[in-house]
């Protein structure tokens, strides 16, 4: 097979989904250009449309509820499910039929995501999918979709034979990355390299401000990258520095996993406009509500999209003679969608605000687990408060810029109310007001920076240093004498530090640690978010309250019962930054492999 013809960048959505590309100029003093794939889809039964942004909604219809041939594309005649637009449209009239927010449920720890649980609600009789398989549902239909309009008979030019770079959030641990992968591989795609979403909307950023990014920042500038999506917030920030008169920049942190975004707008928006009804004499049942939210979520878009408009229609199927014609209809007007996000979602918060932690109900709906506060400023706040700018001081993080992503961020007055906020967050006010680093696109953004990343690995662009978000740490017990009542204390040892790429290797050979074999044993594993100057190798003693336990593995290696092998230490770092420790014994030649998983409770151990 010959070389790749393209770079592909694929946004893989909660809500929507997104092709860029750009052709692999074989000359350096080629420009270059990076254009959105036009996807065919389904815009009603039988009817194909083409739409830049493919809606990331599977439905698996029953025998009546779609006509007969309603969901055949011209790549497969024999559909049993439909992706895209008709499937969103369809499946808010049927939702018990409909898989959506997959990308939430792929990074869900508490179901067993290769199990047939989607859609989560829908009847035991039915079919469903995995949140692995629904995830390569689209990317299959992304896949065929390419393959139907830009390779036809050239092999050459399908997308399995392409550079894909492939999205996702950056606060996606190794688990959740590597069954992305798994998703990518049962569609037909065996070759994907990740990136982290903040990062390709800011690659986005620079390939739109063209030569003229480095004027647009300067030496000091720490930027913020607010991206909210159908299913998750993500923040990052990215440091602006010199070196040898260059402008770099640096990812310097990155946000926990946070589950709360367009979702939860559209749910809020749903309950607003049900105790509407209700007031008028309307009562909806559970069915009813989940088809109102993905009514809201339509509308939402359409509002939040169009300036001109200052309502948007909303049908409601009836479900018994009570109703007349068997509809409701109603809409969601702006006031309403200003009124509702900017105060429940985006409220206004000192600097030192936390989310709200309410006591939890014993009991609970399995389902989702998002945030239980939904207000996205406080969750800022506190992100930037974990984020210091240098150890000496410890004082936090002042943005000096924003650049917002996602489809909920297109509105003006939510861009608006953030900058207001953080910028009353200033130090003593001493500092200027934040300013925002604009996004041409809030819908393609992150697929075109996803491409533009792919030449910037070439050699035809500029990188971000980027890597691990944290240092990890293994823990190493202290060889000292046993004190009553008193466990043995347990070092950190630094084996993958912040920002070590993916893709890359270290070794400690210059100290030997022992190595318990042939009996049941534990490894700690540990990580820190503000320990950035710790490099491979280093133990720190006194590591409570910097350094987090994040799991613990439990294993027996193989060998000689109670053999204490002296080892030394390898690490890798894989692409979907899963972390392999190999420890060596040099004069057995064995190697023993940990491989941690973050936020996993266990880990693999193997020889």
């Amino acid at each position: 097979m010959s070389d790749p013809c393209f770079i592909v960048g694929i946004d893989l959505g909660t809500t929507n989904s997104v092709v860029a590309y750009t052709e692999i100029n074989r000359h350096e003093s080629d420009a270059f250009h990076i254009h959105t794939l036009n996807i065919p889809q389904l815009v009603g039964p039988g009817s194909l449309g083409e739409q830049e942004v493919l809606p990331s909604f599977v439905l698996l219809p029953g025998p009546y509820d779609v006509p007969e041939g309603g969901i055949a594309v011209p790549w497969d005649q024999e559909a049993s499910l439909a992706v895209g637009e008709y499937a969103r449209s369809r499946g808010a009239e049927i939702p018990n039929r409909l898989i959506s927010s997959t990308k939430s449920w792929l990074c869900h720890t508490g179901v067993d995501r290769r199990q047939a649980i989607l859609p989560w609600e829908g009847p035991d009789d039915q079919p469903k999918l995995s949140p692995v398989e629904a995830s390569g549902a689209v990317l299959k239909y992304i896949k065929e979709a390419w393959n139907h309009v830009m390779a036809q008979s050239d092999s050459n030019l399908r997308l399995e034979h392409q550079e894909v770079f492939l999205t996702v959030p950056a606060s996606f641990d190794a688990v959740a990355r590597n069954l992305t992968v798994e998703a990518a591989e049962m569609a037909g795609l065996p070759q994907v390299t990740l990136l982290e979403e903040p990062q390709a909307a800011f690659y986005a950023w620079i390939d739109s401000a063209g030569g003229n990014w480095r004027d647009l920042v300067k030496v000091g500038d720490v930027i913020l990258v607010v991206d909210v999506g159908g299913g998750t917030s993500d923040f990052s920030l990215i440091q602006v520095s010199e070196n040898q008169g260059e402008l770099v920049l640096e990812r310097i942190a990155v946000g926990e996993h946070l589950l709360v975004g367009g979702d939860n707008m559209d749910l809020t928006l749903a309950y607003a406009l049900s105790h509407r009804l209700r007031s008028e004499g309307k009562n909806l049942n559970t069915h009813q509500i989940r088809g109102l939210t993905h009514g809201c979520r339509s509308a939402k878009e359409h509002l939040l999209k169009e300036d001109t408009l200052d309502a948007y229609p909303i049908t409601i199927l009836g479900s018994g003679s009570s109703l007349i014609g068997g509809t409701l209809k109603t809409e969601l007007t702006r006031p309403e969608i200003e009124q509702v996000l900017t105060n429940g979602f985006f409220p206004a918060c000192a600097r030192d605000a936390r989310p709200d932690r309410p006591r939890r109900v014993g009991m609970r709906e399995m389902g989702l687990e998002y945030a239980f506060d939904p207000a996205i400023t406080r969750h800022l706040a506190q992100f930037l408060v974990q984020q210091v700018s240098t150890a000496e001081t410890r004082a936090p993080v002042q943005p000096t810029a924003v650049l917002f992503n996602g489809g909920v961020m297109k509105a003006d007055a939510l861009r608006s109310r953030v900058l207001d906020i953080i910028s009353s967050w200033s130090r003593g006010g001493e500092s200027p007001a934040v300013r925002e680093i604009r996004n041409k696109d809030f819908d393609t953004a992150v697929a075109r920076g996803a491409a533009y990343y792919g030449l910037a690995r070439r050699g035809r662009g500029v990188r971000i240093r980027g890597g691990l978000a944290r240092s990890y740490y293994i823990g190493v017990e202290a060889a000292i004498p046993a004190v009553p009542g008193m466990p043995t204390p347990v070092k950190a040892l630094c084996v993958a530090p912040f920002g070590m790429e993916e893709g890359t290797e270290a070794e400690i050979p210059q100290k030997a640690f022992g190595l318990l074999v042939g009996e049941p044993v534990k490894f700690d594993f540990f990580g820190s978010r503000i320990r950035h100057k710790d490099q491979t190798g280093v133990i720190v003693e006194d590591w409570e309250g910097d350094i987090e336990e994040i799991t613990t593995l439990e294993t027996v290696l193989e060998g000689e019962e109670g053999t204490l092998l002296p080892v030394t230490l390898e690490v890798k770092v894989t692409a979907v930054g899963t972390l392999e420790l190999w420890c060596v014994a040099g004069d057995r030649g064995q190697r023993y492999k940990l491989e941690f998983n973050v936020r996993e409770r266990n880990g693999e151990a193997g020889e």
